[in-house]
């Protein structure tokens, strides 16, 4: 099986018409597995523009009216394709609705209320019968109303969903070690953390909601989840208690992330939760959905990239699932701690947090650079990733004596890359022959990086980081015999973490990136 991966850069350039499915067994018949369009080269029109497919940002510069009007078109079900989740939508009223007043004062508080306000809730939001006793533990209290549209599917429902959310708790917090929710005091009737159950319909699973804050940038909150996940309303081979799984593993992640930071950015935020649902529900492999979405498959589109059109927020949960494959399970927990508001955190935004906790690790530059790199194969990559989906390259050329070089060029925006291919082709067996790789990139300051690997027909890997001078230029030869070599990759990485912060944008640290569109370009030599 690793032969197969390893070396289906270069099957691909050849026409591996066997690539357009994951590399599973052969006996793998599983419904749910991710369809892709195949492995290959990438077309024009499938590198979208950035600005086409990240939220601008102007985005950031909503008024406080414009935040609420979309908070309230999410939780109606009417989002638009634009729109963000519903627990980003309501992060983001709580935190502006101090700016509002009057009736829209009053809409922001009913739109944050807990199911229990009732009927009077005119966005019918509210529970419209009387709760049923909630059932609780030592730790959290689970609600819900025993008749009407929100009630749940069986008597023994609400004790499963307690039961569910006690497991993710215990999973989080006690095992992994992150903070537990803060408390609210008494609202909800104890100081336990509440769930609410409620019909959501089939836009939104759940959500969970900031509502008091503590000190810094922390604060307490609950969580709703749908009151059933019937079928009808959630389409799709996950079963309701998988469903229930998966958002309780999410959402509850965004509770624990309030106890650090609620106003995070927001990429950490949806990447970390979303790689959550790794931890405590990897056999129902919803995150997978958002492949598409993930530096995997779309390596164009910057890491911190928060989309309002897309899911890359999402989907970069594989980013994540590489530093914990690589340095442990810890290091998510080491980069909230480094991103927490409070005395003993870091401070940091989610970029400053990478770098500070990766220092020791080779420094984020070359951490990035060689998941980047490492991506154009996934079984490598990931404990998993031997059933993901086979990625595309950016451009590969078949090289010989009678066409011995290509060259690429390229632009890439910040925390970014582009990856090409070279394949040995006739004539060109035997030890002394060579590829000779030159690459020009940005300036040195700018944080260029350029990996090259080597695919052995064997498969193994060889890596080699392109020592860059200031001008972002370096070369490097390794071996191009086609008896013993299938392809030899070149990743382009623009590795920039610089911004202009406070700008109001949803990129990292708010801020506006100072080294996008930087152009690069690479060629590959056939020498002895």
């Amino acid at each position: 099986m690793r032969r197969i991966v390893t070396t289906a850069v270069a099957l691909a350039l050849m026409g591996g018409a066997a690539l357009s499915a994951p590399a599973v067994a052969a006996g793998d018949t599983r419904a749910d597995r991710p369809s892709w369009s195949g492995a290959g080269v990438l077309s024009p029109g499938e590198v979208p523009d950035f600005a086409d497919e990240v939220a601008p940002p102007a985005f950031g510069k909503q008024t406080a009216s414009d935040v609420l009007a979309t908070a309230r078109r999410v939780l109606k079900g009417s989002a638009l394709r634009r729109d963000p989740s519903a627990t980003i939508a309501l992060r983001d009223l709580w935190l502006r609705k101090p700016e509002l007043s009057g009736k829209e004062r009053t809409l922001a508080d009913s739109l944050l209320a807990r199911p229990t306000d009732g009927a009077a809730d005119d966005q019918g939001f509210g529970y419209t019968v009387p709760e049923a006793a909630p059932i609780c533990n030592t730790r959290l209290c689970l609600h819900y109303v025993p008749t009407g549209s929100d009630a749940p599917p069986s008597p023994d429902w609400p004790a499963q969903n307690l039961a569910v959310m006690d497991s993710v708790w215990t999973s989080i917090v006690d095992d992994l070690g992150f903070r537990a929710p803060l408390t609210d005091g008494v609202r909800g009737g104890s100081p336990l953390f509440d769930v609410y159950l409620k019909d959501l319909g089939g836009d939104i699973y759940g959500f969970c909601a900031g509502e008091k804050r503590v000190t810094k940038r922390t604060g307490s909150g609950y969580c709703v989840l749908d009151n059933d996940f019937a079928a009808a309303q959630f389409p799709g081979p996950a079963t309701p208690t998988d469903n229930l799984t998966v958002t309780a593993a999410h959402e509850f992640f965004h509770a624990v992330q309030y106890a650090y930071d609620y106003a995070e950015d927001p990429w950490m935020m949806e990447s970390t939760a979303t790689w959550m649902e790794e931890r405590l529900a990897t056999q129902v492999n919803d995150n997978r959905q958002y492949f598409p979405w993930s530096q995997v498959y779309a390596p164009y589109v910057p890491l911190d990239a928060f989309s309002n059109k897309a899911g890359y927020q999402y989907g970069n949960w594989t980013f994540w699932e590489y530093l914990s494959h690589n340095y442990g399970i810890s290091i998510v927990k080491k980069a909230w701690q480094q991103a927490g508001s409070l005395k003993k955190d870091g401070g940091k935004n989610s970029i400053g947090a990478l770098q500070k906790i990766l220092r020791k690790k080779g420094g984020f530059t070359k951490v990035y650079s060689t998941y980047a790199a490492g991506n154009l194969t996934p079984a490598v990559n990931f404990p998993e990733g031997a059933e993901y989906p086979f990625p595309k390259l950016r451009g590969g050329k078949r090289l010989s004596k009678g066409r011995r070089a290509k060259t690429f060029a390229v632009r890439i925006n910040h925390l970014a890359s582009a990856s090409y291919a070279y394949v040995p082709g006739r004539g060109l067996s035997g030890k002394k022959w060579k590829l000779a790789v030159s690459v020009n990139g940005p300036l040195k300051r700018t944080t260029p990086s350029a990996v090259v690997v080597v695919h052995r027909l064997d498969g193994k890997r060889q890596v080699r980081l392109v020592r860059l001078n200031r001008a972002g230029d370096g070369r490097t030869r390794v071996s191009f015999d086609g008896r013993k070599v299938g392809a030899v990759s070149v990743t382009l990485v623009n590795g920039s973490t610089r911004y202009n912060c406070n700008k109001k944008t949803v990129l990292a640290c708010q801020g506006k990136p100072l080294d996008d569109n930087q152009r690069f370009s690479v060629t590959g030599r056939v020498t002895k």
